[in-house]
């Protein structure tokens, strides 16, 4: 008898035990659902709050990113001689503070491979590991303002372009902090 008293507690037990189980192992209230619950979205897909059904972070149609300008100049030997007599956007009142950034911003993408100074003996040409780095006051050059944008941004020989790195404004004023070079190496 005490076996079958033993045995019902147990089988009573396993019965309390299986009646609170839940399998679907959520709480049966939940105050704020979606936190528990997120609402999952395909990128780029097509959602049903947006209107038209448009598809999410596609920017309207002829638009431009905030600080960057569409250059008119081909990735061109014509093109870079087209962009030779281009001038300068950036604003004469405020050259100085211009030629600072530009200073900056050539220490940080352009002093490693052509100099401090502009002479072309970088870090990295010092220690031969990029040859062939020219001097801004080389006259068979003929380096401009308009040129050494267009060099910036698409680039030319082993140099990359800095379109990604820099804005517009940004490689103007490296442009201008380059012929500021090319000047003082003429002296």
């Amino acid at each position: 008898m005490k076996c079958f008293t033993k045995i019902g507690m147990v089988f009573g037990g396993l019965l309390l035990l299986v009646s609170c189980y839940d399998d679907v192992r959520e709480p049966n209230i939940q105050y704020m659902p979606n936190m528990y619950e997120p609402v999952g979205y395909e990128a780029y897909g097509e959602v049903d709050f947006l209107p038209d059904h448009q598809e999410a972070l596609v920017p309207p149609s002829n638009t431009i990113p905030r600080g960057w300008m569409p250059y008119r100049y081909e990735n061109t030997l014509e093109g870079k001689e087209q962009a030779r007599v281009q001038k300068s956007p950036l604003d004469s009142l405020n050259i100085e503070d211009d030629l600072a950034t530009g200073g900056q911003l050539y220490t940080i993408y352009c002093a490693i491979c052509h100099g401090d100074k502009g002479d072309g003996q970088g870090t990295l040409v010092k220690r031969e590991k990029i040859l062939g780095v020219p001097k801004y006051d080389d006259p068979a050059r003929n380096i401009t303002i308009g040129t050494t944008y267009h060099t910036i941004h698409y680039g030319l020989n082993s140099m990359g372009s800095y379109a990604s790195q820099m804005n517009t404004k940004e490689m103007w004023q490296v442009s201008a902090y380059v012929m500021q070079l090319k000047q003082d190496l003429t002296k």
